[in-house]
C-alpha cells in the first residue's frame, strides 16, 4: 500500500463528498480510489467511511484520523513546496574533483566568475589526478581529462577537446635551439610526465598530412605530478607535452613558446562527470552550465 497515496485518496473522498468525483479529481478511476480507501481501512482495522449510494461520511474514528491525516499532508505539501523554492536558485555546496592542473591553472579563469553569479552556492574542492569514486567519495561532480572515459553508471558532459602540444620558455629555446622536425627534439631535454611512477611513456606525434612519429623523453626528470611538469617547463628545464588550454595563457603572454606547431601528441577531451541526471540539482547543472559555456569559448 502506498500510505501517501491512500492518505490523499481518503482527503479527496471527504472533500468531493464521492467516490466517483474524487477520483476524477485525482485523474483516476473509482475502483482504484475504493481500493486504496479499503487498503487503508485494512491497515488500521478501523472502519474510516459510512457508505451508501449516494454520499459517504466520516464515521466518528474516521473524522478523528481524517483531522490528523489533513494535518500531516499540508505539512508535506508545505516541505515539498520550500524544497522546490530552495532549489529554484543554485545554492548549497558542490563537492567537485578536478585534477591538479585544473587546480593550479586553469581555475582562475571560471571559478571566481561562477561565484561571483550564484552568491548562495559554495565549492568544496578536491585537487587530485587519481580517478577518485565520486559516488563513493560523495562528491557530486569530477572534471576529467582523458581521450576516452571506462564505462562507468556517471553521466558524462563533453566540455571541449584539444590539443596536447609541446611547449618551452623563450629561454630555453633560445639557448638550445628551436627544433625544426620532431627528429631534431633528441637533441632537447624532453621532460617527461608518468602519473603512476616509473618511466614516462613515449610521446606519439601526429603531423601534416597523417605523418606519424615516437619520441621518448629523457630520463633526468620525469614527475607524476602536472603542477610541478609546468613549474619545470617555466623554470626553463626542457620541453614538455600539455594539453592547449592548460597552457593557452601562458601563450598568448609569451611565457611559453608552442614547438614543431604543426605537430600535436592526440587529442584530450574534458568532461564533467556526475551521478544521477534525472535529480541533478541546480548547483551541480549551474556549475556544469558554466565549465561548458567556459570551454565553449
Amino acid at each position: 500500500m502506498d500510505h501517501f497515496a491512500a492518505l490523499r485518496a481518503l482527503r479527496c473522498i471527504v472533500e468531493a463528498g464521492s467516490f466517483t468525483a474524487a477520483a476524477e479529481r485525482l485523474g483516476t478511476t473509482h475502483s482504484a480510489v475504493s481500493r486504496q480507501l479499503r487498503q487503508l481501512e485494512e491497515h488500521l482495522q478501523v472502519r474510516l467511511l459510512d457508505r451508501n449510494s449516494r454520499r459517504s461520511s466520516l464515521t466518528e474514528a474516521g473524522a478523528r484520523y481524517y483531522q490528523e491525516a489533513v494535518a500531516l499532508l499540508d505539512r508535506l505539501e508545505l516541505a515539498d513546496n520550500r524544497a522546490r523554492a530552495a532549489q529554484a536558485v543554485p545554492s548549497g555546496t558542490v563537492r567537485l574533483s578536478v585534477p591538479q592542473v585544473v587546480a593550479s591553472q586553469e581555475l582562475p579563469y571560471w571559478l571566481p566568475g561562477f561565484l561571483a553569479q550564484y552568491p548562495q552556492v559554495a565549492i568544496d574542492l578536491s585537487a587530485d589526478d587519481q580517478l577518485v569514486d565520486v559516488v563513493g567519495g560523495g562528491f557530486d561532480m569530477a572534471l576529467r581529462i582523458a581521450a576516452t572515459l571506462p564505462d562507468s553508471q556517471l553521466v558524462a558532459r563533453p566540455l571541449a577537446q584539444c590539443e596536447r602540444i609541446m611547449v618551452a620558455t623563450p629561454a630555453y629555446l633560445g639557448q638550445h635551439g628551436l627544433p625544426r622536425s620532431p627528429a631534431q627534439l633528441e637533441r632537447h631535454q624532453l621532460l617527461g610526465f608518468s602519473p603512476k611512477g616509473g618511466p614516462a611513456p613515449d610521446w606519439t606525434l601526429h603531423g601534416p598530412r597523417g605523418a606519424r612519429a615516437s619520441v621518448t623523453p629523457g630520463p633526468r626528470l620525469c614527475v607524476d605530478s602536472t603542477p610541478a611538469l609546468h613549474a619545470a617547463v617555466q623554470a626553463g628545464m626542457g620541453i614538455s607535452l600539455f594539453t592547449a588550454l592548460t597552457v593557452q595563457e601562458d601563450l598568448r603572454s609569451g611565457r611559453l613558446v608552442r614547438v614543431l606547431p604543426a605537430w600535436h601528441a592526440g587529442h584530450r577531451q574534458y568532461f564533467a562527470l556526475y551521478p544521477h541526471a534525472r535529480a541533478l540539482a541546480p548547483k551541480v547543472r549551474a556549475l556544469v552550465d558554466h565549465l561548458q559555456a567556459h570551454y565553449a569559448g
